[in-house]
């Protein structure tokens, strides 16, 4: 195994030399390594503030756990693979439908989506990472992803209408500097975006006075605020679907890096999950939003042919470092309403839109009618957040749909393939 704090230096330590990229184990000089760790920071921010910022969480405990969720996957991945662990957008819907739940509750769920990933990443570890292909399929995976995105329209589109004007301003920003932005900008944009929303809702009022007594308030330096969980059956079983996004989410980064770096990296996609899981686990018991690998970050290393897991160290310390800022924490939740509302239009259309992509990617058949048929099923349980209970236990659309085709789609599929139908 590498060790996770040894680099050789690349070539003269000043550029990737021409056609290739700076490998994990390696580095470029210090200071041009620190540089590009504040690069990884500046990708990784707005995301993983956004996260807390809607769902109530604390925002510098999710950043602290953020950063010590990094250090964690560099260990354990052996520093092999070159990842940041940021807020996951996935938590942002069982979050959001069981705020009713209490903090705490919601925390217990947290920590329940750990515990489960990391068993999954001992399980891929032991058997081997076929076993993800056999079980979740990319048409099952893709109606999960999707439905997790889409179900939470409604609550995007609430914000909006609570500050109209601010919210279109956000909106506009956003898809101007997404589309039109040049690098490292354009990847931006939803941060930019929010920045460019906030500052006009300082100069038109629409900022909430509480929120900005608050901020002057603020201490510059302190301890992040951490909280303890509970446990709730109902909200536990609304976030156990993040799982398979989790599962998805790192697979797919473990893939990208391989791919990038020209290293076969699936022995070490199972340490990858148990990584994550431990990092959101962590999160979980002291207060934090669940963490996941970020493509953001893969963005950066594909602009810079810099794949170096040195330069995540020095984000994840800069992470912390500013987690022990009361006063970065109370600016983040002076983002009002109509901005979240903007961001958040765009953000959550982002999330189902993957679902499609890994269909499109996958070339998933929907002439099939075994995969048409239980995705659009599951769909609209999602989209409608179809609500039932279970003894005790109150059951979303997210939960409904994502149970539905995990054991209808392999039930139906085997159904098909003994009548002689279509055999996937």
């Amino acid at each position: 195994m590498t060790r996770p704090l040894r680099w050789t230096v690349h070539g003269d330590g000043t550029t990737p030399a021409p056609g290739a990229v700076v490998a994990p184990d390696e580095r470029l000089s210090w200071p041009r390594t620190v540089g590009i760790g504040m690069q990884h920071v500046i990708a990784m921010f707005g995301a993983t503030l956004l996260v807390p910022t809607i769902t109530g969480f604390p925002v510098t405990t999710t950043l602290l756990f953020s950063g010590v969720g990094t250090v964690l996957f560099l260990v354990i991945t052996g520093g092999r693979i070159p990842s940041y662990l940021g807020s996951s957008f996935a938590f942002i819907a069982p979050l959001t439908a069981s705020a009713s739940d209490g903090p705490a509750a919601q925390l217990g769920a947290v920590l329940a989506v750990g515990v489960v990933l990391m068993a999954v990443g001992v399980v891929v570890r032991v058997v081997g990472a076929r076993l993800l292909d056999a079980v979740m399929p990319p048409v099952v995976t893709g109606a999960i992803v999707a439905l997790i995105g889409l179900n939470l329209a409604p609550a995007a589109t609430a914000s909006f209408e609570m500050q109209p004007l601010v919210g279109a301003v956000t909106l506009v920003a956003i898809l101007l500097v997404t589309v039109l932005g040049p690098g490292l900008l354009g990847r931006l944009g939803i941060l930019v975006g929010v920045v460019i929303g906030w500052v006009f809702a300082a100069v038109t009022g629409a900022l909430a006075d509480t929120r900005v007594d608050a901020l002057r308030a603020a201490d510059w330096i302190g301890l992040p605020e951490f909280r303890g969980p509970s446990f709730d059956l109902s909200v536990i079983v609304l976030a156990l679907p993040v799982v398979v996004v989790l599962v998805a989410e790192n697979v797919g980064h473990v893939k990208a890096v391989a791919a990038m770096t020209g290293r076969s990296l699936d022995d070490v996609a199972g340490n990858a999950l148990i990584a994550d899981g431990l990092a959101t686990t962590l999160a979980g018991a002291g207060g934090g939003s669940g963490t996941t690998t970020y493509a953001e970050n893969i963005g950066v290393m594909a602009a810079t042919r810099v794949y170096s897991t040195a330069a995540y160290w020095v984000a994840a310390a800069t992470a912390i470092v500013l987690s022990f800022s009361p006063k970065f924490g109370a600016l983040v939740f002076t983002i009002p309403d109509g901005v979240i509302g903007g961001a958040t239009l765009v953000l959550y259309g982002l999330i189902g839109l993957l679902g499609v992509r890994i269909w499109f990617e996958n070339r998933v058949d929907f002439t099939d009618p075994v995969n048409l048929t239980v995705v659009a099923a599951a769909l609209v349980a999602g989209i409608g957040d179809l609500t039932v209970k279970v003894g005790s236990a109150e059951l979303g659309g997210i939960a409904w749909g994502s149970i539905g085709i995990l054991i209808g789609y392999p039930v139906l599929r085997r159904l098909a393939q003994v009548s002689g139908g279509k055999s996937g």
